[in-house]
């Protein structure tokens, strides 16, 4: 039996599935099998990037659960991302005609400025992404977000994507996009887990009709490199999980949905991929919400490598 999904209303008439499935780690051919196993277990909202190089697979996955009469096309909503080496106005429409074809459905549901900041074009292919100098340092641009998100309109009058939108941007660079957005953006797609829970920036952009979608759920649980307290095995948190019959990671995932955000779990694991989207059967109390926001430390998600770029979007509080 397939969890059913309530939606989130968008700022332009549209509705998104609550909870997605997301594809950042999905590697080169097991992309297909994962998302039918998603779409399987009744995700109905799959995210992607032209950065993940999953593209392709994730547009079989979904014309061949149309072809079995699993879904229809108007059935999926399905998010992909502008990568930072294509934020040039001259770029904007060749990358996004590069992943509408990887795709191959007709249409994209939501289509995100990947972050801020833009780097040097180097080229289309996968290969030319992470452009660096000689000594290995990334080759940066200044080309301005806002004369990006111009041409991204364009892509929405064309007919080519229904929403734009942007992820990893910050308060005050939402409010230059809003200054000029003939079409406003619908969502921004940003690091929330219990371990940053983000709550300014929610609110900031809840204020202004737009949506959050959570990336990162989990932290990162398997690294250690921050100074983070992992919410999944703690305690209390398991506690909670067993007064609801729910697994740490559900509650988690509840959380999120609960301080209003739409998280996008990944997991390969078929017992995971069905418990991460069976969440819509109970709601946290302020208490335990309380709880998983105290947390709260340093986002986990940081672009070091682009920590010198002029738009790097980290260094505000939100």
């Amino acid at each position: 039996m397939t969890t059913q999904v309530p939606t989130v209303p968008l700022g332009n008439g549209y509705d998104m599935p609550a909870l997605g499935y997301g594809t950042y780690l999905a590697l080169k051919g097991q992309g297909v099998e994962l998302v039918k196993k998603a779409i399987d277990a009744g995700y109905r909202h799959i995210d992607t990037a032209y950065l993940y190089e999953n593209e392709a697979e994730v547009g079989q996955a979904i014309r061949d659960k149309i072809a079995e009469g699993v879904i229809r096309r108007e059935d999926v909503f399905v998010t992909t991302k502008l990568w930072n080496t294509h934020h040039d106005p001259a770029h904007v429409e060749e990358a996004f005609r590069r992943s509408y074809n990887l795709l191959d459905i007709g249409y994209i549901d939501l289509f995100l400025i990947h972050s801020p900041m833009g780097q040097q074009f180097a080229g289309y292919e996968y290969e030319d992404m992470q452009p660096k100098d000689a000594d290995g340092n990334m080759l940066l641009s200044d080309v301005d977000y806002v004369e990006t998100w111009k041409v991204m309109e364009k892509l929405v009058t064309a007919g080519w994507v229904r929403s734009i939108g942007l992820s990893n941007f910050n308060s005050e660079q939402i409010e230059r996009i809003l200054a000029v957005a003939t079409i406003r953006p619908v969502n921004n797609q940003i690091e929330v887990n219990p371990g940053y829970n983000q709550h300014r920036l929610i609110e900031f952009c809840k204020a202004r009709g737009i949506t959050v979608t959570a990336y990162g759920p989990m932290g990162r649980p398997h690294r250690t490199t921050y100074g983070n307290r992992s919410a999944l095995g703690d305690p209390k948190v398991l506690e909670i999980g067993q007064k609801y019959g729910k697994t740490s990671g559900q509650v988690i995932l509840r959380y999120l949905i609960d301080i209003g955000t739409v998280p996008i779990p990944y997991s390969t694991n078929d017992e995971r991929i069905r418990q991460n989207i069976d969440v819509f059967d109970f709601k946290l109390t302020e208490d335990e919400i309380k709880y998983l926001a105290s947390f709260h430390s340093e986002r986990t998600i940081q672009f070091l490598p682009l920590k010198n770029h002029r738009y790097y979007p980290f260094n505000i509080d939100f």
